[in-house]
């Protein structure tokens, strides 16, 4: 599994300002439905209700927020960049400003595990994170997310 595989171009988006945690899951959830057809309201009430069992603020800047629906086929991602960081709860109370939302579907057992530990292995990368930080356009930062694999491997 590679990150091409979970993310389309226009999954990837850089916003200006949420003003909030609970904004920032409905921008999601907007964007996960233009994307990839996903219901607006029960992607955010899912993604609520997987931030209630723990934040999924991983620290240093990044989220992974995740959540399963049976609207979908097969794991898929979005990728939001925010211009200016948001309180998120992450694990080292620091905001986020590198979100990775994950949506698998509800049978997807192993494929949703290897799709979250491989995001989290590529946004644990600083050099990476700082790459990402450095190009606030959507075209620059899927590019720089799907060859960091292809970097790494060579």
């Amino acid at each position: 599994m590679e990150l091409f595989n979970l993310l389309k171009p226009e999954a990837v988006k850089v916003i200006s300002t949420v003003s909030s945690k609970k904004r920032l899951l409905h921008t999601i959830g907007e964007l996960a439905q233009s994307v990839h057809g996903l219901d607006v309201s029960k992607t955010v009430e899912t993604l609520q209700e997987r931030e209630t069992l723990g934040p999924t603020g991983v620290g240093s800047g990044v989220a992974l927020p995740h959540a399963r629906s049976a609207q979908i086929d097969r794991v898929v991602g979005t990728f939001i960049l925010l211009e200016k960081p948001v309180d998120f709860e992450a694990v080292d109370q620091q905001p986020v400003d590198l979100i990775f939302a994950l949506f698998a579907p509800e049978t997807a057992g192993v494929e949703h595990l290897k799709a979250l530990a491989l995001v989290s292995r590529t946004l644990r990368d600083p050099m990476l994170r700082s790459k990402l930080r450095a190009n606030p356009d959507s075209s620059t930062l899927f590019t720089i997310l799907t060859e960091s694999q292809n970097v790494q491997a060579a």
